[in-house]
């Protein structure tokens, strides 16, 4: 293989930013900046459009007072405005007055575009290339050249698409980068483009940017790199306008691991996983659980077969050590799932069960049939681990560690309108250590109510259940019978130290709620060791 570098441009917080529903904050992107420079040493970023608006000219200011180590900050915008002068340009004066040593701007390389979306004609969009390039250069900063459009702009009018790049060279440009801005490229086209490309600019420093319109931005990536270009531009997540851009959590352990350029180190690499989340975190968006390399899904495995061959050779099933990107494996019990993924689930939660204990088979028996009643325990461990646990220690009572801390007597939740405002207030009365107790508290919701009740019951008795808080709470109906349906709740809850996922499933949303909350305590009463 020829091409022995590879150069990642990160533009999550401008190109990423422009996802639907993502709105970062200056503080968002600080934080993520520091993230990408210090746990990934992603070697150029594009921080955002100084001239677009105050919160990006802000944001230099304090890049400025960043411990940057070796990457490099490139502001964004474009060329000069038509028919004006370069140095009087808002949007070039903006660039200088970041401070930076590098800058990116885009132009037009798509004569649909000069003629339609500029209305200017097809030489002065070559000038407005040219002059913004040489005066960035003459000011001593470093230009990348985002050719916008520039694969439409050839199938188009593929002279004049050469023509922009040429002059962005000739002015001075040390990075060319080839954008397909509406995602239409497909990589069966790209080499013969890239080839008359490299005959026009010679050697010359080249970079793709992709959108994934058609779903193969990241092949794109690939394609392009496979014939000499150097630089790949991309998000986290791939994060970007419509349908996104290539997505450098896929990206880049693709280069580390499957081509072998040793361009990031491997600690480093181990933090991408969590570099992921965090930006999902930040956007305010839930991860992609399916998401290649970082996703939750991507080394969990649910078949019988694929687990049973995983049990003897992780390699049957697992391309990469989900460790090397900073992921786990995750074997899923289910009404799919044979013997060994419940004795891989029994190890993981430290039960001495071997394949010839009839407990193994009872468990496996009994998931199938909550699952057949619309449980899933595939997100809901916390659960899984309640049930294996009770059958461990009575193989006829699945339920034998639901009555061991504490029973429900009753519990009645009520809801009002009150002056314009809900008001949801439960009373509960459960029996523990053969005491009876009785309490009612309100909450923001019947579920909350419920909670707060239960806890206010129960702290008494256990008072770790204080250290308990219910994190996120997804409702899903599983079959469609109207206001009859079958209803899957699944709880997330966290302490200071570890989260875990519970369910519960009724027709009852509260009852199915109220199943979720109960297996939650249990849980930590089993993880604190409580009475055991």
């Amino acid at each position: 293989m020829e091409n022995k570098y590879v150069y990642i441009y990160d533009s999550t917080l401008r190109e990423g930013s422009q996802k639907t529903g993502i709105t970062f904050s200056m503080k968002d992107k600080l934080r993520i900046l520091k993230r990408l420079v210090r746990d990934l040493e992603i070697p150029m970023i594009e921080a955002g459009w100084p001239g677009s608006n105050p919160k990006d000219i802000e944001l230099y200011k304090n890049i400025n007072e960043m411990d940057l180590k070796t990457t490099k900050i490139f502001p964004f915008s474009s060329t000069r405005r038509k028919n004006q002068n370069v140095e009087n340009d808002r949007n070039i004066k903006a660039l200088l007055e970041t401070g930076a040593n590098q800058a990116t701007i885009f132009g037009k390389s798509w004569d649909l575009h000069v003629e339609h979306a500029l209305e200017t004609s097809l030489k002065e969009n070559l000038n407005m290339i040219k002059d913004s390039i040489s005066f960035l250069v003459k000011n001593n900063m470093e230009v990348m050249f985002d050719a916008e459009h520039f694969f439409d702009g050839f199938k188009n009018n593929n002279e004049y698409a050469l023509k922009t790049i040429l002059q962005a060279k000739e002015a001075g440009a040390s990075w060319i980068v080839l954008c397909d801005t509406n995602g239409g490229l497909l990589p069966s086209e790209l080499a013969p483009i890239l080839e008359e490309v490299k005959h026009n600019l010679g050697d010359h420093s080249l970079g793709i940017h992709a959108h994934n319109d058609c779903g193969v931005a990241n092949a794109i990536a690939l394609e392009a790199w496979q014939h000499g270009v150097k630089l790949i531009q991309g998000t986290i997540n791939g994060f970007g306008e419509r349908c996104g851009n290539t997505d450098l959590t896929t990206i880049i352990p693709i280069f580390k691991l499957k081509y072998g350029i040793d361009f990031i180190d491997d600690k480093k690499l181990k933090n991408l996983t969590e570099i992921s989340h965090y930006v999902y975190e930040l956007a305010n968006l839930s991860a992609d659980y399916d998401q290649p390399f970082v996703g939750k899904n991507a080394f969990s495995h649910k078949g019988g077969v694929h687990i049973s061959a995983m049990l003897k050779d992780i390699n049957t099933y697992e391309h990469i050590d989900p460790e090397a990107v900073g992921n786990t494996r995750n074997i899923k019990v289910s009404e799919l799932a044979g013997k060994s993924s419940i004795l891989h689930m029994a190890k993981k939660f430290e039960l001495p069960l071997t394949e010839d204990n009839p407990k193994v088979g009872a468990i496996l028996n009994f998931v199938k049939e909550k699952e057949n009643q619309g449980y899933s325990f595939e997100g809901a461990e916390g659960s899984l681990e309640i049930i294996m646990r009770g059958i461990d220690m009575n193989i006829e009572d699945p339920d034998y560690y639901r009555k061991k801390f504490f029973e429900l007597e009753g519990f009645r939740v009520l809801t009002e309108l009150y002056k314009n405002n809900l008001i949801s207030e439960a009373t509960i009365k459960v029996k523990v250590k053969g005491q009876e107790y009785h309490t009612a508290a309100e909450g923001v919701g019947p579920v909350n109510a419920l909670d707060n009740a239960l806890k206010k019951a129960l702290v008494y008795f256990y008072p770790s259940i204080k250290e308990i808080e219910l994190s996120d709470f997804k409702v899903r109906i599983i079959n469609q019978a109207g206001t009859a349906s079958m209803v899957r709740v699944l709880a997330e809850t966290h302490d200071s130290k570890d989260s875990w996922g519970t369910i519960g499933a009724h027709e009852n949303i509260i009852l199915a709620s109220w199943n979720a909350l109960v297996d939650s305590y249990i849980y930590k009463l089993l993880k604190n060791k409580e009475n055991w």
